[in-house]
């Protein structure tokens, strides 16, 4: 039986369940998303889009669905404490695929203002003085509905056709025109469940004409079980806005992780975005944005760090729409044992977008002659006034290096380890918040020494199923 068809039955005997515990603006999309669904199916490794990961094969077993929505049994701020600096941002909580809604901070976003704002009491959502807005899709329905699913087009992708038809909430962040929101904000997705369990999340970011945010989203697991979680996350970055998303992935092997992320940004805009993928099973990002006014700028970024079976997968689709834009875009693996990787970059300049300026970079360590990179960096151009350059490398440690770093009392095991950490120490070093940054050093570092998953009085599972040590 193929995958795809548990799925289509599961529809046809929950649908009603499905519409009674889903936000509305969802609900409105979830005919046409499961007809397509039902045309597309679920992407295979015969598409060339996905032809380094087989995504239909991941809902081949049986996983469980909260479909009734039932709470789940666990308190985040009891049971995620982490031994790294502190960073001082708006701390929020996603347990699945639900918004975590019994303690929640403020947001401290001022625009005429910069006064700290106290613990606010239990709240489903959260509205700052000056309109920002992190909240479920259920308490902001007309707002939701006037973006959802406007960048994440159904017909053209079985994932985000799946994940449309069984999604039942989402998370929202709406900055208003003009406001800048001074803290940084921390979204944590926690994987809580005895059973294997597929969830499905969907986020929808919206920032006006010149507002600004940063956001970093975590993803850690609970349970030493088996999960599943398709993600879809769309955002609108409005005239002159700035905006921040970085993702950090620390999960474990029995964990799959498939992310479509669409952008859309506006004349003047600065959009920086940065994928980390410290532990993982098998992950597969997919990313596309469109620069769609003039310009607009974007750097584009991702590092992964995979041993033992472990697989990432990261396509990126950056569309120069019109004239007078940039993209950067800048990912580096590092890879051991038999892990894999895959990396897809596509570039397109189309008609009329003259003096675009795109360069992409892909470089990649294989620390074993049994790990795999795949990598397809490419550009499409069809305007003749542009500066675009492309390229990729695929290589091992430097035994000069290291011969060198050895004749002066370096051991070796330290000696890789700085070599590896200086290699990917380049898209760290992108990150725009010296917090954040300062943090991924000392995670990277914990990282290659094995060391991830040990923080005192933490709950959470954010390594492998066994400890493993990138450095021997």
């Amino acid at each position: 039986m193929r995958p795809e068809q548990q799925y289509i039955d599961l529809y046809a005997q929950a649908e009603a369940l499905l519409r009674n515990h889903s936000a509305e603006p969802l609900n409105r999309l979830r005919a046409r998303a499961f007809a397509d669904f039902e045309r597309l199916g679920f992407p295979t490794r015969r598409q060339e889009d996905c032809k380094y990961t087989d995504v239909a094969k991941a809902f081949e077993p049986d996983y469980g669905m909260n479909l009734k929505r039932l709470p789940i049994p666990v308190n985040p701020y009891e049971v995620f404490k982490c031994d790294v600096p502190n960073m001082s941002t708006s701390l929020f909580f996603v347990v699945n695929d639900a918004f975590y809604s019994a303690t929640s901070y403020e947001l401290r976003a001022t625009s005429k203002e910069k006064e700290e704002k106290e613990l606010v009491a239990r709240s489903s959502s959260l509205v700052a003085d000056n309109g920002v807005i992190l909240g479920n899709f259920h308490d902001y329905p007309e707002l939701v509905e006037q973006y959802l699913g406007t960048l994440a087009d159904t017909s053209q992708d079985g994932l985000t056709a799946f994940n449309t038809a069984f999604a039942q909430d989402g998370v929202l962040l709406y900055v208003p025109k003009g406001v800048i929101v001074e803290k940084p904000i921390q979204l944590i997705n926690i994987l809580r469940s005895d059973v294997p369990l597929l969830v499905n999340r969907r986020v929808l970011i919206v920032l006006e004409d010149g507002a600004q945010a940063r956001l970093l989203v975590c993803d850690h697991t609970m349970d030493e079980v088996n999960f599943l979680a398709t993600q879809v996350i769309e955002v609108f970055a409005g005239r002159d806005s700035v905006f921040d998303l970085y993702e950090l992935e620390e999960t474990h092997t029995g964990t799959t992780r498939l992310s479509n992320l669409y952008v859309r940004q506006e004349a003047g805009s600065n959009v920086l975005l940065n994928g980390m993928t410290l532990t993982n099973g098998t992950t597969r990002n997919t990313t596309r944005v469109l620069l769609a006014g003039e310009n607009a700028s974007l750097d584009l970024c991702g590092m992964a760090i995979a041993d033992q079976n472990q697989h990432v997968d990261n396509r990126t689709v950056v569309d120069h729409a019109v004239p007078s834009c940039a993209s950067r875009q800048l990912f580096k693996y590092v890879l051991d044992d038999h892990a894999t990787g895959a990396f897809a970059g596509l570039v397109l300049v189309r008609p009329g977008a003259q003096h675009t300026d795109a360069r992409q970079t892909n470089r990649n360590l294989c620390a074993t002659r049994d790990a795999r990179m795949y990598t397809q960096p490419q550009l499409e151009i069809y305007a003749d006034d542009v500066k675009c350059s492309h390229g990729a490398t695929v290589g091992q440690l430097d035994d000069q290096a290291l011969f060198y770093m050895r004749q002066r009392g370096i051991p070796l095991r330290e000696a890789r380890l700085l070599l590896m950490f200086a290699f990917v120490n380049e898209v760290v070093d992108t990150i725009r918040l010296d917090a954040l940054k300062d943090r991924l050093h000392l995670l990277v570092e914990k990282r290659f020494r094995g060391e991830l998953g040990k923080c005192r009085d933490c709950k959470a599972t954010c390594n492998n199923f066994q400890d493993a040590k990138l450095v021997p």
